[in-house]
């Protein structure tokens, strides 16, 4: 077990005034070691707090003593949000992105994970065939929710199958008894077409009701596939099957919403495109519970570019987040951009605005373009050649595919990018925004954050990154 290094000191904080700096190991807080930044946090929130230091460079650690306030921070931020090893996960999905990854990308990126705490911290789905009965005791002690199961089918057989795991069939028994003891779940299913959709997906959707009733919410999304797939049982969908998926989720809201008082599942945006149909409304996403699994987000977005909303609060930071950086405090605390360091040009001095996008993106930002009152504007489309396939998210842009698009672009507009593209400041590749032939603008991933963009003015207080 490793122990939790210092990556950041706040300046006349408690940790600060102790002599704690940067590098610094933290050993043990009050005599123990802790496993994860969960128990980390739970520790640092003494008023009285013992802590061994181990200083890069010396031969010996030493005991510092702090002494803050209830409830103070200690001001103090941590190199990863797992100490000891993280679990991964043994399952060989078809579906798996991580299966799907092109050779040469960071080491980090290939590890797959199927652990609850990172399911807690981050949003990770985990499939809980590698839950045991003591993680079962610790989330239901100290109520480690909401949690992000994947379920996928409910017939045990299908699910299996599914997860090329015979503990597939089984693990599911440990969403019932996290359900039963209060904790909130949140489910989600990948369909495959030809393995898990039609009356597979109608049977999983009638055994969530019979079985799994206290579930929070289940998101219905399409499995995506780079061309490093290798798998010949997994295909995209076709727009009928697309279709057929949005009839299919849209019946059982109305059994779900007649029996339980609620919606409870929803289907993803890829879905409405997929199959050209418009995006339900506002109200029929019950709150965006599921809005950074890329369900109702294109809505979200539409409604606060067009009247100022905020953008609803998610729980997921993006893919593979917890690889790069510990959780914020709070765990899901939204990160803020100060919006001084992001001011847009003068009013006066206005060049031509491109927006850089992915396939799905171009869909649901065009016509909103289209009707903004400036004529400068231009949607910049990539294809994802660096993953190819159906992949056509803006968050799994690279910088690969944006050098090779901006050495083609003509000098003279501002270039703005969604942030949702970089984690920690560098795109999936590894590449930063230092790396790119044009200087671009990274501007929050949220409607209302455009706007004021294009608008000219600043961007609005607490927008999140």
């Amino acid at each position: 077990m490793s122990a939790p290094r210092v990556t950041v000191v706040t300046e006349a904080s408690p940790a600060a005034q102790a002599g704690l700096a940067v590098g610094d190991e933290l050993v043990s807080l009050n005599g123990r070691q802790p496993r994860d930044v969960i128990e980390y946090q739970e520790l640092v929130d003494c008023e009285e707090l013992k802590v061994v230091v181990r200083r890069a460079g010396a031969e010996l650690s030493r005991v510092v003593q702090i002494h803050k306030d209830a409830g103070q921070p200690l001001g103090l931020e941590v190199s990863s949000s797992v100490f000891d090893r993280v679990r991964t996960c043994d399952n060989h999905c078809a579906f798996c992105f991580i299966y799907q990854l092109p050779k040469g990308m960071r080491k980090s990126l290939y590890l797959k994970d199927d652990d609850y705490r990172l399911s807690f911290l981050y949003g990770n789905f985990t499939t809980l065939t590698r839950f045991t009965e003591l993680d079962a005791e610790r989330v239901l002690s100290e109520r480690l929710g909401p949690l992000f199961v994947s379920i996928h089918a409910t017939d045990p057989d299908v699910r299996a199958h599914m997860l090329r795991n015979p503990k597939g069939a089984t693990s599911l028994r440990w969403l019932r008894v996290l359900l039963e003891g209060g904790i909130e779940v949140h489910g989600q299913v990948v369909v495959c077409p030809g393995v898990n959709n039609g009356d597979v997906l109608e049977s999983t959707l009638a055994g969530v009701l019979d079985e799994y009733p206290k579930l929070a919410t289940l998101g219905v999304v399409p499995l995506g596939l780079s061309r490093y797939s290798k798998d010949p049982e997994m295909r995209p969908h076709t727009v009928a099957e697309a279709s057929e998926v949005c009839d299919t989720v849209a019946r059982w809201q109305k059994v779900y919403n007649s029996v339980l008082g609620r919606r409870l599942v929803f289907a993803a945006d890829e879905y409405y495109l997929l199959a050209g149909r418009d995006f339900p409304a506002t109200l029929s996403y019950d709150g965006f519970p599921q809005h950074e699994n890329g369900i109702g987000m294109a809505r979200a977005f539409a409604e606060a570019f067009t009247g100022d909303t905020a953008a609803p609060g998610g729980v997921r930071h993006g893919f593979f987040a917890w690889v790069d950086g510990a959780p914020p405090t709070g765990y899901r605390a939204p990160k803020v951009v100060d919006a001084s360091e992001n001011e847009p040009s003068p009013v006066g001095a206005q060049r031509p605005i491109k927006i850089i996008t992915g396939a799905y993106g171009a869909q649901v930002l065009g016509p909103l373009l289209a009707a903004h009152p400036r004529t400068d504007l231009a949607l910049v489309t990539i294809k994802n050649d660096y993953f190819g396939g159906n992949i056509g998210v803006a968050g799994l842009l690279t910088g690969a595919d944006l050098t090779t698009m901006l050495a083609a672009e003509p000098p003279g507009a501002r270039y703005l990018l969604p942030d949702a593209c970089l984690s920690e400041g560098r795109f999936l590749d590894g590449l930063t925004l230092s790396d790119l032939p044009r200087e671009v603008e990274v501007v929050p991933a949220d409607g209302r954050s455009l706007r004021a963009v294009l608008d000219g003015r600043p961007l609005p207080v607490g927008c999140q990154q």
